[in-house]
């Protein structure tokens, strides 16, 4: 396969991740349970996307070329065949080897990432060759970095989606194979992670600015370590408390040195505009798991957290980036221009908005949803739209 024929494979990986973002604001009004929920948006919207992206970014970023160009295309149906299986094998009735198929193709296709991206960055694992060039050199320090925390994404990955297979077929599993803790292993320590460290080569360039280090070396720090305490001690005591004060710090500390960049910037496209909101909504992510970790656990703010953070911080980030690597105006459909992706973007931040609202206003709640889906749909349409007009 050729270069350009890795980027498709990555095009269908974006893909697939906002037709799952759809499928679940679908099925939300129609009273999807929790963990439906967290596999739709995490496995199938949040990962797809970041696998996608990580095979284009993450060997430009250490200095190599993907060096198996057909992994995409073998982990594609995998992981495709995992987060739907999964999200199936949740219903009632539903015989249990259509999930322990989904955790085997789940853990086969991340096995293919990591075998990947592994060998192709073997000679260079703490990321200090960074292709970045003599004329940003003032960036190595922090590109350096943020590389240096890839590796404990895929330690991440690689344990929980382990976890999920090994818990489906009856070995033992780390943390005991609990759906939740699998989760956190998942979003919080793969997803969240990657977005820090990428993010802080990506953002910073896109709005030609430069983030504070001390902040850089901060989220970095707390965000590779605060997601295991989170999963370790997520049925309470001093690890849940340390490991949730690491991650506010990470994700509070993420949105602090965007919200710089941001101002330090005139770059007001839309997709910088989303993972503004994105931070945003990371903020009111913190402030509910702060309200779960001291005040207790009520379904509904629990429901919240996983939506905040799964939609509202990562979902709003992915969909920043994504606007900014595929311009709506490159579209070839009507109505793909940045119009509509802020139309797209807003419905998106104001659904959450009304969602929050609806723990005082109930009637508040049915709207919110309503506004996700059609954002979420307007995404999709834009990234399908650009995707037609590159072939």
């Amino acid at each position: 396969m050729s270069p350009p024929r890795v980027s498709r494979w990555s095009r269908r990986f974006v893909g697939a991740g906002a037709a799952a973002l759809v499928a679940w604001a679908v099925l939300a009004p129609l009273g999807v349970g929790r963990r439906p929920a967290v596999v739709l948006l995490l496995y199938g919207f949040v990962l797809h996307t970041v696998f996608g992206k990580s095979y284009a970014l993450i060997p430009s970023y250490f200095d190599r070329t993907l060096a198996t160009p057909r992994a995409p295309a073998v982990q594609f149906p995998l992981s495709v065949v995992g987060v739907v299986a999964l999200a199936a094998g949740t219903r009632p009735g539903v015989p249990g080897v259509v999930s322990t198929v989904g955790a085997a193709a789940w853990f086969a296709g991340v096995l293919v990432w990591l075998g990947a991206l592994g060998w192709t960055v073997r000679d260079n694992l703490t990321g200090r060759e960074t292709a970045t060039g003599d004329h940003q050199s003032d960036r190595r320090p922090i590109d350096r970095v943020s590389n240096a925390a890839v590796p404990f994404v895929a330690g991440y990955l690689s344990v929980g989606s382990y976890a999920l297979f090994a818990g489906a077929v009856g070995l033992p599993a780390p943390l005991g194979g609990v759906p939740a803790r699998i989760s956190h292993l998942l979003g919080a320590g793969g997803a969240a992670l990657l977005v820090f460290a990428v993010g802080f080569r990506l953002f910073p360039r896109f709005l030609v600015a430069h983030p504070p280090r001390a902040l850089v070396l901060v989220v970095l720090g707390a965000g590779s370590v605060g997601p295991a305490l989170l999963a370790t001690g997520l049925d309470g005591g001093p690890f849940l408390v340390v490991g949730a004060i690491l991650e506010a710090v990470a994700i509070l500390g993420f949105a602090l040195a965007y919200g710089l960049l941001y101002r330090r910037s005139d770059r007001t496209r839309v997709g910088l505009r989303a993972v503004l909101a994105g931070v945003a909504a990371g903020v009111v992510a913190v402030g509910l798991a702060t309200h779960l970790v001291f005040v207790g656990r009520a379904p509904a703010v629990v429901t919240l957290h996983y939506q905040f953070a799964l939609v509202g911080f990562l979902g709003l980030t992915i969909v920043g980036a994504a606007l900014q690597f595929y311009p709506p105006s490159v579209g070839v459909w009507p109505g793909s221009n940045d119009r509509t992706a802020l139309a797209s973007v807003s419905l998106l931040a104001a659904g959450l908005l009304c969602q929050l609202a609806g723990l005082v206003v109930p009637s508040a709640t049915p709207v919110g949803r309503l506004a996700v889906l059609a954002g979420a749909v307007g995404y999709a349409s834009l990234l399908a739209s650009a995707f037609v007009a590159r072939g």
